[in-house]
């Protein structure tokens, strides 16, 4: 069911179901993608698991502004600081829980949202654990979808970075208009020290060293974006629906969390 079809009597009669607010960016994507590529690809994974689980889930509008202040030399981009993305993030929640949710899915289509959401999910749980005991759970759907989005075959490059193989192949797929393959090459990137990714060329190591996009990419992606193509996509997407229907499947039976410290 999608919360935007329905009145607020109707509505309040589902506080039992999941209730899923997809979260993306609308930002610069290299020369060769549109910027609303993080919103146009969650949401499409989004109404896919809304239609397979119809009965079980409440799907909101895609909160397509995001977190990406480290595109902004690029231009293109329209973007929350971390600090006010997380407020906006656990003010969000907040009136879901006051209109008696308590099984909520942020489902993330952007990297840049991750730490943010964290941190308010921390927020959150300090806040309401102790009263309402809600399940809210982050969940980026490259990471359900596991080696799919790991360099498995079909794709040729190591993993999903930005505006790469992968997000471009996804974007041939559903939306090609949105897509300049002339314009796609891979950047310059800075050369290899063994321990930082730089988004897609190094296994993770456990080092973190931010940087601001201009100083890690030539043009704004990362990967190999010339290597995408439009059946990669489709692959890439199939699985990402799958496994994002697979974990709600599952997320919706999870009881409440107890205090276990209470006898």
């Amino acid at each position: 069911m999608k919360f935007s079809d329905l009145s607020y009597p109707q509505i309040n009669q589902l506080t039992d179901k999941v209730i899923v607010l997809p979260i993306a960016a609308i930002e610069q994507h290299g020369p060769h993608l549109g910027v609303a590529t993080d919103t146009d690809l969650v949401t499409w994974i989004a109404q896919k698991a809304e239609q397979n689980l119809e009965e079980d889930i409440l799907l909101c509008p895609t909160l397509a502004y995001g977190s990406s202040h480290h595109h902004l030399a690029f231009g293109g981009t329209i973007s929350l600081t971390i600090n006010t993305y997380t407020l906006v993030i656990v003010e969000l929640v907040e009136s879901m829980l006051k209109s008696g949710f308590r099984k909520i899915v942020l489902l993330n289509g952007h990297g840049g949202n991750v730490t943010p959401v964290k941190q308010a999910l921390a927020v959150l749980g300090n806040k309401y654990d102790s009263d309402l005991s809600p399940n809210i759970a982050l969940v980026t759907y490259w990471e359900t979808a596991g080696t799919v989005f790991a360099g498995q075959a079909p794709m040729e490059s190591p993993a999903l970075s930005h505006a790469c193989e992968y997000e471009t192949s996804m974007m041939l797929h559903i939306f090609p208009k949105k897509v300049w393959m002339e314009k796609a090459e891979r950047p310059v990137r800075p050369e290899s020290n063994g321990y930082i990714p730089w988004e897609d060329d190094e296994p993770n190591r456990g080092v973190t060293l931010f940087k601001q996009t201009q100083f890690i990419s030539s043009n704004g992606s990362s990967g190999e974006p010339q290597l995408a193509n439009a059946e990669k996509g489709k692959h890439l997407l199939e699985n990402a629906a799958a496994s994002i229907t697979d974990f709600l499947k599952s997320f919706k039976n999870w009881p409440l969390s107890k205090d276990l410290s209470k006898k």
